[in-house]
């Protein structure tokens, strides 16, 4: 993937979504009648400005593109003038002060819901929940599911896709209540099947949890042919071709291309012996595979794609999509429930269910942005989605600094009638400040071994 991709899409990213957040503050204050002084798009020294409209409001870009802020006429931060004394921020009734905070994290979600309907009412494309021969012992094989069963719903939610299907079997696992997954096996009757999550532990909740359950996604197989080449990969440098049929690795006959990855896997930096077929001629090569070592064993990769039958692919493959106006609710219970899961985490993170682990900073947002866009503009404007929620849900924690520090001042304002202290604020600013730093160490550590661990 391209450095420069990655780059620019978590910058175009990051500049949408601070734009949104700050947006809502600054067009809820107008309406509040209160002077903006100033737009910013980041922070640190001034890159670009402009000043606009009747107040001159500044719009600028700063250098530093982790956040922005506005910045409104207020007697706690500068003298203002007589005739403007009304506009002022701090002059304003509680609930105005109320409604401009929360403004931030109400305009992202307000874009996720945006995001959601508009591809709802397109279609996001999906794999059909078809299930797989799950393994013995596994939970979904105590349960009784079988293979090659359509998942229907899950406790009466319906289940279009896969995709679907991981996220309420995630949510239900976070409950730890047994599922009721609704099956239909070919034109028979539906049936209903209980499956229970004893055992699960944090790192499965955390990691494949449908694997782990058993849940596993038939899967047609494919051919041994090779499809796409991994330019300076093993493979590529040794010869072998699109189009190739792979015959036998080290004698061993090849009928599918699962065997040639489970071969492949399990000879990291150990030579094999292909025997290929090239119109109509048997050719032999030795690849070697590249071993790759992460935080678990080294596996072998050799950077060869199968060659994928399109009809196969489409069997596969279905669109997940509804009219303009269902989409509505639909967008918003979306909204709602990766708002309710986000707050979820963060609690079994504080309470040690969840590792801290999970917490992901700048350089792996980045990370994601760079694959999601490389996957296609659907797959970016979800990542975009998750961000946006992510960060309004993240501003709204009661943490001084952010914007549910200040909805808890005016909150406390509001039931006591009077505002709350500088000397309290500036204790609270402390306080925060602390926390909001632990949290970039934890991150930025947590970054720092995923790049390493690969």
């Amino acid at each position: 993937m391209s450095v420069l991709m990655t780059i620019a899409a978590f910058v175009v990213a990051l500049g949408l979504l601070i734009i949104v957040h700050e947006y809502g503050h600054y067009h809820v204050a107008r309406l509040c009648g209160v002077k903006v002084l100033r737009f910013s798009v980041g922070f640190g020294r001034t890159v670009w400005s402009r000043k606009i409209g009747p107040d001159q409001t500044e719009w600028c870009v700063a250098a530093i593109p982790l956040g922005g802020y506005v910045k409104m006429l207020d007697e706690h931060e500068d003298e203002v003038a007589a005739h403007e004394i009304n506009r002022a921020f701090n002059r304003k009734p509680v609930w105005q002060r109320f409604a401009i905070v929360l403004a931030g994290p109400a305009a992202n979600f307000i874009a996720a819901i945006l995001i959601y309907w508009a591809l709802f009412v397109y279609g996001i494309p999906g794999l059909i929940p078809v299930l797989g021969e799950p393994p013995p012992g596994t939970a979904a094989a105590r349960a009784g599911l079988v293979a090659e069963s359509t998942v229907v719903s899950v406790d009466g939610e319906a289940v279009r896709s896969w995709q679907d299907f991981r996220w309420v079997m995630l949510q239900r696992a976070l409950n730890g209540a047994p599922a009721k997954i609704e099956l239909k096996k070919g034109e028979g009757p539906g049936v209903i099947r209980e499956l229970r999550f004893d055992g699960m532990s944090a790192r499965d909740i955390e990691g494949d949890l449908l694997g782990a359950l058993g849940l596993i996604r038939i899967r047609e197989p494919l051919r041994p042919v090779i499809g796409e080449l991994t330019a300076e990969g093993p493979a590529a440098r040794t010869g072998l071709k699109a189009g190739d049929v792979i015959v036998s690795i080290d004698g061993t006959g090849i009928d599918r291309w699962e065997k040639v990855v489970n071969l492949v896997r399990a000879a990291p930096g150990r030579p094999l012996n292909f025997l290929v077929e090239r119109e109509s001629v048997r050719l032999g090569f030795t690849v070697t595979p590249e071993a790759i070592t992460g935080q678990g064993p080294a596996f072998g990769r050799m950077g060869a794609m199968p060659r994928v039958d399109e009809s196969s692919l489409k069997r596969m493959l279905t669109r997940v999509d509804y009219g303009p106006v269902e989409s509505i609710g639909k967008a918003v219970m979306k909204t709602w429930e990766m708002a309710v899961f986000s707050l979820r985490m963060l609690g079994k993170m504080l309470v040690g269910q969840v590792s801290l682990k999970n917490l992901s900073g700048p350089i792996t947002i980045a990370d994601y942005a760079g694959q999601s866009a490389q996957n296609g503009w659907i797959s970016y404007l979800l990542f975009l989605a998750l961000i946006s929620i992510s960060l309004g849900v993240l501003n709204l924690l009661p943490i001084p600094l952010l914007d549910g520090g200040h909805l808890m001042y005016y909150s406390v304002e509001i039931l006591t009638g009077k505002p709350v202290s500088d000397r309290v604020m500036e204790a609270g600013q402390r306080v925060g400040m602390a926390v909001l730093f632990t949290l970039m160490a934890f991150a930025l550590f947590n970054d720092v071994n995923r790049l390493i661990g690969g």
